[in-house]
């Protein structure tokens, strides 16, 4: 498995509490202006993609000075630094990608790089989002995964293509077997654990599976 870890430029709090999801053997991408929560995490990556207009001059200095690589695009481009970070992990055999600081701050770009998840061009990866006690992860096809939790903690799983089909839910308050699930429907969010492990099925169709720690 080749692991990924790729820094937004979104609001990620609480760097300590966010740095327990990184395996400390994945490859770090700062995606611009993401590479300063790495930095504020004590992590240097080895990666540095985007336009560069979100790093202070100096910092770009020391990470070159540092080795680091630095792929620079220009300012008028038609992706987002994100979404350039995510073809270079896919473009290098990446087969578990881990996002953070996607969430927070601008509305268009929130909603954008959730969406981003959905590109067939990121089929051959695990995607998963990390923000403090809030992760997700993306099922597309006939997947399934099984997730851990306590007794109570948030589970809910949305609709990013137009249906989900077949899908089931065990381990959860609400159980559900071969489920239709439509884009824009709110039936399978806030959901919780039923135990320590809950298991979600789907057959066709791509879901995000939220599931929010209560403690």
């Amino acid at each position: 498995m080749t692991k990924y870890v790729i820094f937004a430029n979104g609001i990620l709090p609480h760097p300590a509490e966010n740095r327990r999801h990184i395996d400390p053997d994945a490859t770090i991408i700062g995606a611009d202006g993401g590479t300063l929560h790495a930095l504020a995490m004590g992590i240097i990556p080895h990666t540095i993609i985007g336009d560069l207009d979100s790093l202070p001059t100096d910092t770009v200095r020391k990470m070159r000075a540092a080795g680091v690589e630095i792929i620079e695009h220009p300012v008028k481009k038609d992706e987002t630094d994100l979404e350039l970070a995510l073809s270079l992990a896919m473009a290098r055999n990446a087969t578990d990608i881990l996002l953070l600081g996607m969430l927070g701050g601008r509305l268009d770009q929130h909603v954008a790089n959730i969406l981003l998840l959905a590109r067939p061009e990121w089929a051959g990866a695990r995607l998963r989002l990390a923000d403090g006690n809030q992760q997700a992860w993306l099922l597309r096809g006939t997947d399934r995964i099984t997730l851990d939790g306590a007794v109570g903690d948030t589970l809910s799983v949305v609709a990013l293509s137009a249906r989900i089909t077949g899908l089931s839910i065990t381990g959860a308050e609400w159980s559900l077997v071969g489920a239709e699930i439509s884009l824009g429907s709110t039936r399978t969010i806030s959901n919780t654990f039923a135990a320590s492990q809950a298991t979600i099925r789907i057959e066709s169709g791509i879901a995000l599976v939220v599931v929010i720690r209560d403690s």
